[in-house]
Formats: structure tokens, sequence, C-alpha cells
């Protein structure tokens, strides 16, 4: 005997949709990340911006009480002055900001030309970790738009705690204040990437073909760390070790042609060797009359390529008896640089889009 069917029970009248939260459509975002500028010259910008960078503990890790008064009594009292000098020399004053502010914007507009034509739910911005536009706004803006996902792009192909990672500890402090937070990402180190090192092997062929005299020696200089830094297990040297071997190979060059050193020591403990001054000043002194210098540590120009290596050390060449000094640009916003961000990018977004 067939049994009835049991009436379903009534439901409420649904709630008036307007009353109801909305779910935005979920978009990517990217957010690039360079290390930080000033936002201007003066006594007072150049100061806020050294109190930051120097106030990291990722930055200058014996945070001590004792340097905090070195920091707040000497350092910023004297420093200021120095450094907005050398920024002047180097300022884009058509724009009223540094060229690293510059070149970074011109990558994040570029990287979106070429993602948006691959999928229009992306959304691309940039930050820098040290001054303006700060991480934390650009992660908010980002997730204004409706980015539910975003893939934080280091601009450091070399792994070191004191850039990559303190973006990464920036990032996470950002979302400890989100109530919705976005699932995020983050670029790894791509020091050994083949298309990195094609890239800068290729950009380095191409100035090279425009002097009229070839360089004696390439010197490869990468920003130092201590080496206090390295004892403790930060990679970052054996990165750089890397990825001037690979380009060393790439160029066809062998050791006596392309030299590894370090720049921007800061304070008195040791940093990494050798130095980019003491061997520029040694080359000129053994008789070298022409030299190149080539930054792959970095992914734009900025004061200490502008400004440490073309007048700085140019200086020291010449005045040691050198007489050809070329400064190699970095990647920049060059068609090589974005082939590298775009590469990525998108690698790095599998599986989101």
């Amino acid at each position: 005997m067939q049994r009835p069917m049991t009436q379903a029970p009534t439901l409420a009248p649904a709630a008036d949709s307007a009353d109801q939260p909305s779910v935005s459509a979920a978009r990517i975002g990217v957010l690039l990340v360079n290390l930080g500028t000033p936002d201007a010259t003066d006594f007072w910008s150049i100061r806020r911006y050294l109190k930051e960078f120097l106030s990291d503990p990722r930055v200058i890790e014996r945070n001590s009480l004792l340097w905090k008064v070195i920091l707040n009594g000497v350092i910023l009292t004297v420093r200021p002055k120095v450094k907005g000098r050398d920024y002047e020399k180097i300022w884009n004053k058509e724009q009223n900001e540094s060229p690293l502010k510059t070149i970074t914007r011109g990558k994040a507009e570029k990287l979106s030309a070429r993602l948006q034509a691959v999928d229009p739910r992306i959304v691309i911005d940039w930050a820098m970790r040290y001054g303006n536009p700060s991480i934390r706004s650009r992660l908010a803006a980002l997730a204004e738009q409706g980015c539910d996902r975003i893939l934080v792009l280091p601009l450091y192909p070399q792994y070191a705690a004191a850039t990559t990672a303190t973006v990464g500890d920036e990032v996470f402090r950002a979302l400890m204040k989100m109530r919705r937070q976005p699932t995020v990402r983050f670029v790894p180190p791509y020091y050994n990437d083949p298309v990195y090192i094609e890239a800068l092997a290729s950009s380095i062929a191409a100035e090279l073909a425009k002097l009229p005299v070839q360089p004696d020696v390439i010197l490869a200089s990468f920003h130092g760390i201590p080496q206090e830094y390295v004892d403790k297990g930060d990679p970052y040297q054996a990165h750089c070790v890397e990825t001037a071997r690979l380009l060393r190979e790439a160029l066809g060059l062998d050791e006596s042609r392309f030299m590894l050193t370090f720049q921007s020591r800061f304070g008195r403990t040791q940093w990494l060797r050798p130095y980019t001054d003491e061997t520029v000043r040694s080359l000129a002194k053994r008789g070298v009359k022409n030299l190149a210098v080539v930054t792959p540590g970095f992914s734009a120009d900025c004061i200490e390529t502008l400004e440490e290596i073309v007048m700085e050390n140019g200086h020291i060449f010449k005045q040691a008896g050198g007489k050809n000094f070329t400064a190699i640009p970095c990647l920049n916003d060059s068609e090589l640089g974005m082939t590298v961000i775009n590469h990525l990018a998108l690698r790095e977004l599998q599986g989101w889009l």
C-alpha cells in the first residue's frame, strides 16, 4: 500500500535581499614590494625614513637600548643631512620623488597591462617596505577592491632576513589588523631563475655592446649584510655567489674577468667581503683602466646604484688611476625587466587563474 507523501515544511519568507550582506566578486591582487624611499630630500623626511628603516630588528639585529640611544642621539641627528645631499643628486625632480619610486610604479603599471590581458580579475599595486606607500595601506586597498587572494612579490632576487623576511613580517602585521583576511602567497627568491639570469646576461651584453672600449673587468656588486647574519644561517651570501656564478657562465667569463663584491656597509662590524669600494680602488692601482659594474641584487636603480656606484665608486676608480668606468643599469621596468616580473607572477599565480 502506497504511503501518502509527507508534506514539505513551510519555509519562512526569505528576508529582503537588501538586508543581506553581499559577497563581492572575487578578484586577485598582486603586490610588488621594494625596499623604500623617503618622501623628500629635506632633513625631516630623511630622518623619518631612516628611523623606520634602522629601527627594524631585522635590519639591525642588536637592537639594544644602547643602539636606540646611538640611533636617536647621533645617527638621526647627523646622517639625515648627509643622506639628504646624496638623494638630492639623484632625485627625480620632474615627479618630485626618488628614482626607486618612479621605477617601481612603472613596473606595476606595465605588469598590470600584461596581466589584465591574461585575466581581467587581476589587480596590480605596489608598496615600499619603509616609507610610502606602505604595505599596510596597499593591502587594505587591494582588499577593498574585492581581492580575496593576494600574491606578494618582494623585488629582491636574493633572500636576506633584512629584506625579504621583513616584507613578510610587515604583511603579517597588517593581516593581524584585518577582520576579513585575504589568502596570501609570497613569490620565493629568484636568484637562480633561468629567466632572471638570461635577462641579466642579455642586458649586460647589450650595454657592453654600446661601449667604445670593453671593460678589462666586470664587478657584480651586491648589497652587503653583516658577516654575523650569515654566520647565524642567512642564505644571502650563498644566493649572491650562485647568481654571480650563473651570470659568469652565461657571459662566458672567468673569475678574473667577472668578480663578486659587496657594497653599502654600515657601522664598524665586519660585513661580507670583498668590499666593492676597496676592490675598485685596488683594481685601478693594479693597472686596470676599464671597469664596468653591474648590480644584480637590485631590481631598480636607486641611491645605492646611482649615487654610491655611479658617483662614489666612479670617483674612487678614477682617483686611483682608472680611466673608463661604466655602471650598467638595473633591469628596471625595461622589456627584459618586465619579462622577469611577468614570468614570476604568472608562475606563482598558477591555481588561482
